[in-house]
Formats: structure tokens, sequence, C-alpha cells
């Protein structure tokens, strides 16, 4: 008696197919549970890097806002914000300073020259501030990392609290 019979099976029962099938299922999960690999990014490895208090600069321009102080108000109360950085969540961080800039117009002096003066409207809706986070981060040698994302100056970055989501943009990082 042959071990495969005409129709290609394996002692007259089993498929060579299905044997072949049953092997690959069988070897990926050896392969999963087995040898896993090597997981998270090499920013989180350890003896690679440190976590150290950071601040972080935000600069954000013409958010329309009907009334600004109320949303500055607001920030001084909270204290906290929640912060997604390129599309990735991070979590909770600390507002330690809000700051509005003043709204100026470039004004042609008779001279020739130019000037910047305030901005005599009262109904644009519109405010600039800087805002100064504060939180840890793990330090790499390419900078600081918030979560998986690394903090650099240009980064976008976005705030989003119990009435507010908002985008803003990274204009200093400070290491402590």
């Amino acid at each position: 008696m042959s071990i495969l019979d005409s129709k290609g099976r394996l002692f007259g029962k089993i498929s060579i197919l299905d044997l072949g099938a049953a092997l690959v299922i069988l070897l990926v999960i050896v392969g999963i549970f087995f040898f896993p690999g090597t997981s998270g990014s090499v920013a989180q490895l350890p003896g690679t890097s440190t976590t150290k208090p950071v601040q972080v600069d935000l600069v954000v321009r013409g958010l329309s806002v009907r009334n600004p102080e109320d949303l500055m108000a607001q920030f001084r109360e909270e204290k906290k914000t929640n912060i997604v950085i390129r599309n990735q969540p991070y979590g909770q961080v600390d507002i330690l300073s809000v700051k509005e800039l003043p709204r100026l117009l470039v004004i042609p002096q008779p001279d020739g020259s130019a000037k910047a003066l305030p901005d005599p409207r009262s109904d644009t809706f519109s405010t600039d501030m800087v805002i100064t986070l504060g939180g840890q981060a793990t330090i790499t040698d390419n900078g600081p990392v918030l979560g998986n994302s690394k903090i650099k100056i240009g980064t976008p970055v976005e705030l989003e609290g119990k009435n507010y989501n908002f985008n803003a943009s990274v204009i200093q990082v400070r290491v402590e």
C-alpha cells in the first residue's frame, strides 16, 4: 500500500493541501507566542532615554472666539488641557501660563515709514495668544518625546478642553 492514493490523499484520508494549511497555521501560532520579536519604539527602550519635565510654548494665531477673556479665565482656573500631537493623543498636561498678544496693524506714516499700532476694531472676534504647557517627556538623542511623538519647534499641537478645540504651533521647548 502506498502512502498517497490516486486522489492525492495521505493514507487515503487526509488531503495534502489540508495538511499543508494546518502546518502553516501551527507555525504562525508558534511564531506569535514563542518568538514575539521586539515591541515598542527605540525611544522607550531602557537605558537609551530618561524622563524629565519639559515646558512647551505654543502660539495661537487668529483664534475665532467671541469673548477671549472668558477663555483665558478658563485656562487659568482649569490648569490642565488635553493635547494631541501629530494626530496622536497624548493626554493631559499642565497649563503653566497664558498670555494674550496684542492685535497690531501696520499703519503707513506720512513720511513713508510704517508703524505697528494697536487694532482699534473691537468686533474682530479673533485673538492671538502664547500658552506655556508643562509635562513629563522622554528625552532621547533626537530631543523630547511626549507619548510617542517628538516635540520640536514647528510641531502642530491640538488643544482640547471642555468647550474648546483648536490648533497651535510649538515655538519653544525647554527641558528642565
